[in-house]
């Protein structure tokens, strides 16, 4: 049963852009360029201390197989580590990767089969972050003004995006997920992402940093 949340006031925030921290951004933006996520996603030169499961992923949500494969090609011939072929499964198919700077993605559709031709065309991108209390980590956010749109007890939540989201924000369990992408739950060090939302600057129980996105720039006629 999924418990719908709407509990919208002026003061509601939301996840506004995410940033990769990386060693070389350079490199990296020809990976996302040529893998067709670089809108999604801003990147930051860091040489923090990271090993193992970084605790998140982000995910692709497209409209077919085709799509997903055309994807997941893309990924992998610029450089991209296959993770977990894309196959199907009981609900749809999908695949994950590993970029060269070790965010680990996952692409995926409902459908199980293709009604069209493959396109370019992403539905959604989900930055979904792997927490040892889904429950707590909810309440954590609720209270810092993020809206909860679905919730599955104390297995899954999401957040509504605000109206300039790129990229929803989701809870998982951190094992359940590290399991999900084919990878070992052990990591330590940065999780080297930082998430921008209209709050302000915090790190969550699960050492997740959140900064202020900047305002805006003026528009000209």
């Amino acid at each position: 049963m999924v418990m719908a949340t709407n509990t919208s006031t002026a003061a509601d925030k939301s996840l506004v852009s995410v940033t990769l921290e990386v060693a070389d951004p350079e490199a990296a933006r020809r990976f996302y360029s040529a893998f067709g996520v670089d809108r999604y996603i801003d990147l930051r030169a860091s040489e923090a201390h990271s090993t193992g499961f970084r605790g998140f992923t982000l995910g692709l949500t497209v409209s077919g197989p085709a799509t997903v494969d055309g994807f997941f090609g893309a990924a992998v011939e610029a450089g991209a580590t296959v993770l977990k072929p894309a196959a199907k499964s009981l609900w749809g198919y999908g695949g994950v990767v590993q970029a060269p700077d070790g965010t680990i993605w996952k692409i995926a559709t409902s459908a199980k089969k293709d009604t069209g031709p493959a396109t370019r065309e992403i539905d959604e991108v989900v930055l979904l972050i792997g927490v040892e209390d889904v429950k707590a980590a909810r309440q954590f956010y609720a209270d810092r003004g993020l809206t909860v749109a679905k919730s599955f007890g104390g297995k899954y939540a999401e957040f509504a995006p605000g109206r300039s989201s790129l990229v929803k924000l989701a809870l998982y369990k951190r094992r359940a997920l590290a399991k999900d992408l084919g990878v070992p739950a052990d990591g330590i060090g940065s999780h080297r992402v930082v998430l921008h939302s209209t709050a302000d600057a915090f790190t969550d129980p699960d050492g997740f940093a959140w900064e202020t996105a900047a305002p805006p720039g003026p528009t000209t006629s």
